[in-house]
C-alpha cells in the first residue's frame, strides 16, 4: 500500500511541477467568481443474435455536476468546489440495472495569504456521500436467481472532515492543503450495524449499533489541473487521511483523474479513473474507470 501511495505521490507532484511551469493564472479580482459545467456520458453496445464474437448488450448512463463559487478580498479567499455524480448500467437478460458511479462532494476552504508568498493560513471543511442506494449482487445457489442486497444509501455512509492548516497555492489550478490537525465524523444507518451477527468494525469501522464514528488525525489534499495541448485538459485531485487514535500508518487514499478532450463548446470525450483505499471500508483499493462520449455545458 506505501508504494502505491509513492507512487501516486510522485505523479502527483510531478505535474504539480509542470503545472507551475506551464499554467501561470493572473490575479483575480476582489469579489466572487462562479463557474460550472454540466456533463452527459452516453456509452451502448449492441450485438444480434448471430455474433460470434462474444458479448453482451448493454446501454449506460452518467451525468456529472461541477460548480465552483470562490471569494477574494485582498488577502482572504474562500474556495468551494461541488461534485455531484451518478450514473446508470442496463445489460441485457440482467433483472436489475445497476450503478457505475455515484457520489457527491462539498469542499470549502478559507485561506489568508501569508505577506507576499503563495503560502496562507488555511481552514477546510470537506463532505462526501451519496445519493442512492448501492447493492450487493448475489445469485442464489439453487435456482441461480440472480438477487441484491443492500450495503450503502444516502448518508450511509457520509464523511465530514475539518480542520485548520497551511495551504500552498500557485493559483486556482495548483495548490496543496495540509492540515495536520484534522478531525472526521463518519454517519451510518443504524439498519446495518445491528444485526446479531453485526462484529465491531465491520461497516466502515463503527460498532455494533453505533450510527456515528469520530476520528483525529492529519489530512493532505492536492489539487492539479494542466492543458497537456490545445482542448485536451488533465485534472488530478488526491486526498490523503491518517487516523492518529486507531492505526496511524494506514493511510487512507482517493485519488481521481479526470482526462477531457475537447471536441467543440459542446462535445467532449472524458476519461474518469478513481482509485480508493480505506481499510474500514474493504481491504484492498476500490477502483472506478470511466469512458465516454458526451455532451457538456458551462455556465
Amino acid at each position: 500500500m506505501r508504494n502505491y501511495l509513492l507512487y501516486i505521490i510522485s505523479i502527483v507532484c510531478s505535474i504539480a511541477s509542470y503545472s507551475q511551469q506551464k499554467n501561470v493564472e493572473k490575479d483575480s479580482l476582489d469579489g466572487w467568481k462562479t463557474q460550472g459545467k454540466v456533463a452527459t456520458l452516453i456509452n451502448q453496445a449492441a450485438f444480434n443474435n448471430n455474433w460470434q464474437g462474444g458479448g453482451t448488450t448493454n446501454v449506460a448512463g452518467n451525468v456529472t455536476i461541477k460548480f465552483e463559487f470562490n471569494y477574494r478580498q485582498g488577502s482572504l479567499t474562500l474556495n468551494n468546489r461541488f461534485l455531484a455524480d451518478y450514473g446508470l448500467t442496463k445489460i441485457k437478460d440482467k433483472k436489475f440495472t445497476r450503478k457505475t458511479n455515484d457520489r457527491m462532494e462539498l469542499n470549502s476552504v478559507l485561506s489568508k495569504k501569508i505577506k507576499t508568498t503563495n503560502w496562507y493560513y488555511s481552514y477546510f471543511i470537506n463532505f462526501k456521500s451519496q445519493f442512492d442506494k448501492g447493492f450487493r449482487f448475489v445469485k442464489i445457489p439453487d435456482t441461480e436467481e440472480e438477487i441484491r442486497i443492500e450495503e450503502t444509501r444516502f448518508f450511509s455512509p457520509a464523511y465530514i472532515q475539518t480542520g485548520p492548516g497551511i495551504l500552498w497555492k500557485k493559483s486556482d489550478l495548483l495548490y496543496v492543503n495540509m492540515a495536520p490537525i484534522t478531525a472526521r465524523m463518519i454517519f451510518v444507518d443504524n439498519q446495518f450495524t445491528d444485526g446479531e451477527e453485526y462484529e465491531d468494525g465491520d461497516y466502515f469501522g463503527l460498532d455494533k449499533g453505533e450510527t456515528s464514528r469520530f476520528e483525529f488525525g492529519g489530512s493532505i489534499s492536492m489539487y492539479a489541473k494542466f492543458t497537456i495541448m490545445k482542448n485536451i485538459s488533465l485534472e488530478n485531485i488526491l486526498n490523503l487521511y491518517s487516523n492518529y487514535i486507531e492505526e496511524a500508518y494506514n493511510i487512507d487514499i482517493d485519488y481521481t483523474m479526470n482526462l477531457q478532450l475537447k471536441v467543440n463548446k459542446y462535445i467532449s470525450t472524458t476519461l474518469a479513473f478513481q482509485a480508493i483505499y480505506d481499510d474500514n471500508a474493504t481491504r484492498g483499493f476500490q477502483i472506478r474507470e470511466i469512458l465516454g462520449f458526451g455532451l457538456t455545458y458551462t455556465f
